[in-house]
């Protein structure tokens, strides 16, 4: 299957797409986008040949059939590379690859494919929220692993703020081999990493890049699955302090995984940036992004324990702004409304402040205190840092339950 996909030519700063394989019979809706500060904004790929637009995109990606062997037992294997700056690839492939599948979506408006990542050994797999629910509801899923075999399978729960999903596969084997966690609080920028999917109907394809950048805000646009307008609701928007890289990822490798040398998962691959053809070239730009394995893993762990997932809540409405500290002026995110009651509200938060950093994080816009915030946990306590009538204040806040 091929997609025809044209995205806008690039105006910095702005914002990314989704990357998968779009609905095939669902004509593409055309998208108004505005530019986000210094986040990035990401469209499904349903939306990504529509897109006529100025400003930098990010789309979804979609996917086929893996190719490698499946794992013997259902035990996490890793490599341990002798040279981390110098690494041999096809050892991370041999562990890695087991754990990647394709994943079939047939749904009443379209179908669409995408990648998936092994959870555990009871056949749940994590995947993009807008790869199995890109053709609207009801849809019939279908999983093909490493080893060709084909599994039914059933949604477990999905996440549209932060566009993840779990699905279970029906009467799994007993030798799937699930995906081994890194630690994405050792990542650092410029160390090697594998992209693992299905770009373009292409079996299980594997690239390799570096990390380009950490914590870089990301807003994913979600369609629902619906021809026409794309209302931008915050229920169809996810926000990511996402893991930005240049390996190589198409349509085909949203839901598949971002792994470390060593094979273990450091990111759900979910959307890529791409230039339009008014500029003379378009396709995979090296500019791609992953959602954190520590977000995953939270994400998920609460979608199969309950069906939904909570998420940290401030409770402000913010726009890009800068404050001053004394003689110096620094961008950040500026309060424009702080929710009575709400914790922004108990910390003593007001409108006019700069919000400069979350725990010695930097906030340099509006989107980054979103996708910071939520970082972090529900019930947390975190120290913000704002700027307010020339001079920076520390406040501690305890972030409470959002939608």
């Amino acid at each position: 299957m091929t997609t025809n996909w044209t995205g806008p030519h690039y105006t910095p700063p702005t914002m990314p797409q989704q990357a998968w394989a779009p609905p095939v019979a669902q004509p593409a809706p055309q998208v108004t986008r505005k530019r986000r500060g210094a986040a990035l904004l990401v469209l499904p790929a349903a939306l990504l040949a529509a897109l006529a637009s100025s400003g930098l995109t990010v789309a979804g990606l979609h996917a086929t059939t893996p190719a490698a062997t499946a794992g013997s037992t259902s035990t996490v294997n890793t490599v341990v590379q002798g040279s981390p700056a110098n690494p041999d690839w096809s050892q991370t492939v041999k562990v890695a690859a087991p754990s990647v599948v394709a994943i079939a979506v047939q749904g009443r408006t379209g179908s669409a494919e995408g990648s998936g990542v092994l959870y555990d050994a009871s056949g749940l797999v994590v995947t993009n929220n807008h790869v199995v629910n890109g053709v609207g509801t009801g849809a019939r899923l279908q999983v093909t692993l490493a080893n060709q075999q084909v599994y039914a399978a059933t949604l477990v729960g999905a996440d549209a703020s932060t566009d993840l999903a779990v699905i279970r596969l029906t009467d799994p084997p007993a030798d799937l081999q699930p995906i081994n966690f890194g630690d994405v609080g050792q990542l650092t920028v410029g160390q090697p990493v594998m992209a693992l999917g299905n770009p373009l109907g292409l079996s299980q394809t594997v690239t390799t890049g570096i990390i380009s950048a950490l914590d870089r805000p990301v807003i994913t646009q979600q369609s629902g699955g619906t021809a026409g307008a794309a209302s931008r609701t915050a229920a169809e928007q996810s926000v990511t302090n996402a893991i930005q890289t240049n390996a190589a990822i198409n349509p085909g490798n949203s839901g598949g995984a971002l792994v470390d040398v060593n094979g273990r998962l450091i990111g759900i691959t979910s959307s890529i940036a791409t230039l339009g053809s008014g500029q003379g070239e378009s396709g995979n730009i090296g500019i791609g992004f992953a959602i954190p394995a520590n977000e995953v893993r939270s994400t998920v762990d609460q979608l199969i324990s309950g069906g939904a997932a909570r998420h940290a809540y401030l409770g402000v409405s913010a726009v890009d702004a800068t404050g001053k500290v004394g003689q110096a002026t620094f961008s950040g995110a500026g309060l424009r409304q702080v929710v009575a009651g709400s914790p922004a509200d108990q910390a003593g938060l007001k409108t006019g402040d700069v919000v400069l950093a979350i725990n010695g994080e930097a906030v340099p816009g509006s989107d980054a205190l979103i996708a910071q915030v939520r970082d972090h946990n529900v019930g947390e306590r975190v120290t913000l840092k704002v700027a307010r009538d020339g001079q920076a204040v520390e406040l501690p806040v305890t972030l409470a339950t959002g939608q």
